[in-house]
């Protein structure tokens, strides 16, 4: 009889993260106006003895454990390279890359994955594990990095991804404090996808419900019912609006559109 043989487990499907923020900077004027802001991503660079790419910078990521999803590993990984992450971080998944050579170290492709969160939960970034430093980079800024595998076409396919999903879904409100302001929505909105323009007037009706309709926001009252109100960014006082659980289901066959 043949000695039982000894198999190492291999390691699991690794994953990435393309983590977006929109970061806000309060401009020193005398009138009250909104801040500017940044769509932002945050990356990791290589420890310097790593095997592929010492000292780039890339997306967290990392190799998926045998008693875990691949959901659970992509939160997993992105907590331990940045300190960044819990259960209510909006992610989905983007797609599988693997092209032959993608990763010096053999055949190895990656699951990644395209997650959103306000920026107040990126007071606490700090590399460790295998990372020697973790950063929000604006766009234009993670674009010039030589950066690491093939990170650079997938930051360009997250980038659309994003745009696309908060021209047709609800996602702006990962951004967003739970009430806000129907400019401060529009400027988000413009500050994710540049060439965005509408009538204000027509971009608010749009998103108010009517008696027939459902609409993607609602007033947002006290407990007395009254309306909220806000001047932080502006002269008069506006009001405030919350989303609501509606999600539309868009068509292209709509003949409305």
């Amino acid at each position: 009889m043949e000695p039982q043989k000894k198999y190492r487990t291999p390691d699991g499907l690794p994953v990435d993260i393309a983590y977006f923020t929109i970061t806000s900077e309060h401009l020193a004027t005398r009138s009250k106006s909104l801040p500017k802001r940044e769509l932002k991503v945050l990356l990791i660079q290589r420890d310097p003895k790593s095997e592929a790419f010492p000292s780039h910078w890339a997306f967290p990521g990392g190799f998926s454990h045998e008693h875990e999803s691949l959901d659970e590993a992509a939160r997993r990984e992105l907590k331990e390279e940045t300190n960044v992450g819990d259960e209510s971080i909006f992610m989905e998944q983007l797609r599988t890359y693997y092209t032959p050579g993608r990763d010096p170290r053999g055949w190895i492709p990656s699951v990644v994955y395209v997650a959103l969160l306000h920026e107040r939960c990126f007071a606490n970034i700090q590399a460790a594990d295998d990372a020697a430093e973790a950063r929000l980079f604006t766009i234009e800024e993670a674009l010039q990095l030589p950066l690491a595998f093939d990170h650079r076409e997938i930051l360009e396919d997250a980038i659309q991804w994003v745009r696309t999903k908060v021209l047709t879904t609800t996602v702006a409100r990962e951004f967003l404090d739970e009430e806000f302001t129907i400019n401060e929505l529009y400027h988000l909105i413009s500050t994710v996808v540049p060439e965005f323009e509408e009538d204000k007037t027509n971009f608010k009706r749009k998103l108010i419900g009517t008696q027939t309709r459902q609409g993607l926001l609602e007033e947002a009252v006290d407990r007395n019912g009254e309306p909220k109100l806000s001047d932080e960014y502006s002269q008069r006082k506006a009001q405030l609006y919350r989303f609501t659980d509606y999600q539309p289901q868009l068509s292209i066959y709509d003949s409305s559109l």
